[in-house]
C-alpha cells in the first residue's frame, strides 16, 4: 500500500536527482540541492515549504512540494495548499500515481484545515481538472516604457531595496490586492521569501546567468514604491511591484530611471503580469499572449465551494510568487 511520507535525507536526494532534468532552471546538480536546501533555510519557508512523497515499500512513486499559504476570497481569509513540482517516477507513470498522490496530499491539507489547492500547470488544463480543478487563465503582458526625449533619467530618488522596505511593501501590496475577489496574504515574511528565491536562483547559477533587481522609490526616507525585476540576456521579468500611488506614476518613473541609466542600450523586452487596471502612466501594453503558467484551483472546504467562480480580472496574483 502507497503512503504519503515527508521528503528529506536519502529519499529528498533521490527525489532531486529524479527532478533534476525537468526543473534545473540551468543550475548545476550540486547548485540545484543547495537552491532547495536554502529556500527551506529562509524564515518563511522553513514554517510553510515542505516536500511530500508517495512511496511504496522502497519504491518511490511520486512527488510534490506543498506551500502553506494564506489568501482572502470574497473578503473571507482562506488556507490554501499550494501544490508545486508534481513529479511522477518514470516506472510509476501510467499507474495512477500522481492522481493518489494528490488525493493522499489534498486529504492531508483538508484535515489541517486547508479550504483550497491551488496549482500552476504547465501541461495544459485537461489532467488537473479531471481532479476537480478548475482553470483561471493568466496572461503574459509585454511593457514598453516610455522615455524622456532628452534620455534623462526622471527627478524620482530611486535607490536599492532592502529588509528595512518590506513592511512598506507589505502594506503597498495589502492596499493594491484588496479591490480583488482573491489574492494571496503577502506578509512581510512571504514577500522576503519571494524575494530571496530569485536571488537565490540568480546567485547559484552561472556568473551573470540571471540578475535579479530589488528598487525603492523613497519619499522622506520611507519606500513609497517598488519593482523586483529578474533580467536574463535582454529580457526583464517585473516579479512583483507596487505603489502608493493607486495609478502607479512612481512605479513608472522607476522603471524610466532604471532604462535611463544606459541610453546607448539596446532597450529590453519587458513581461508581466499586472493586476487588471494597473497600469503605470509611463508604461504601455504592446502584446499579450497566454501565460504559459496555467493557475488552477479547487475548493477544499464548504465556504470556498460556495464563491462564484473566478476570472483573470478577479485575480491579484504576481509573477514572483508562482510555484
Amino acid at each position: 500500500m502507497a503512503i504519503l511520507v515527508d521528503a528529506d535525507g536519502p529519499i529528498l536526494d533521490r527525489i532531486l536527482d529524479d527532478t533534476y532534468d525537468t526543473w534545473h532552471d540551468g543550475l548545476t546538480r550540486p547548485a540545484y540541492r543547495r537552491f532547495y536546501a536554502a529556500q527551506v533555510g529562509l524564515p518563511w519557508g522553513r514554517a510553510h515549504l515542505r516536500r511530500l512523497t508517495l512511496i511504496e515499500g522502497d519504491e518511490l512513486l511520486a512527488s510534490t512540494k506543498v506551500y502553506r499559504l494564506e489568501a482572502v476570497l470574497d473578503d473571507v481569509p482562506m488556507k490554501v495548499a499550494g501544490l508545486g513540482a508534481v513529479f511522477t517516477s518514470p516506472s510509476s507513470r501510467k499507474r495512477g500515481a500522481a492522481k493518489e498522490l494528490i488525493d493522499q496530499v489534498l486529504a492531508r491539507a483538508i484535515a489541517d484545515g486547508a479550504d483550497l489547492a491551488l496549482l500552476f500547470s504547465e501541461i495544459g488544463p485537461d489532467y488537473y481538472a479531471k481532479l476537480g480543478f478548475v482553470a483561471i487563465p493568466t496572461t503574459d503582458q509585454q511593457l514598453r516604457v516610455t522615455e524622456s526625449t532628452r534620455y534623462g533619467a526622471p527627478m524620482t530618488m530611486v535607490r536599492g531595496g532592502d529588509d528595512r522596505d518590506l513592511a512598506a511593501i507589505a502594506s503597498m501590496c495589502f492596499t493594491r490586492a484588496e479591490p480583488f475577489r482573491f489574492h494571496l496574504t503577502r506578509d512581510r515574511d512571504l514577500i522576503h521569501f519571494a524575494i530571496a528565491r530569485k536571488r537565490l536562483l540568480a546567485g547559484f547559477g552561472p556568473l551573470g546567468a540571471r540578475e535579479v533587481h530589488f528598487f525603492i522609490a523613497e519619499e522622506g526616507a520611507s519606500a513609497v514604491a517598488y519593482v523586483v525585476i529578474s533580467v536574463h540576456g535582454n529580457a526583464w521579468t517585473i516579479e512583483e511591484a507596487g505603489d502608493r500611488d493607486p495609478n502607479g506614476a512612481r512605479l513608472g518613473a522607476i522603471l524610466q530611471a532604471l532604462i535611463a541609466r544606459e541610453p546607448a542600450e539596446r532597450r529590453p523586452s519587458i513581461r508581466a503580469w499586472l493586476p487588471d487596471g494597473f497600469l503605470p502612466p509611463q508604461v504601455t501594453i504592446v502584446g499579450e499572449n497566454v501565460s504559459a503558467e496555467l493557475m488552477m484551483i479547487k475548493p477544499l472546504s464548504d465556504r470556498a465551494r460556495a464563491a462564484a467562480p473566478l476570472t483573470q480580472a478577479d485575480v491579484c496574483y504576481w509573477h514572483g510568487d508562482l510555484f
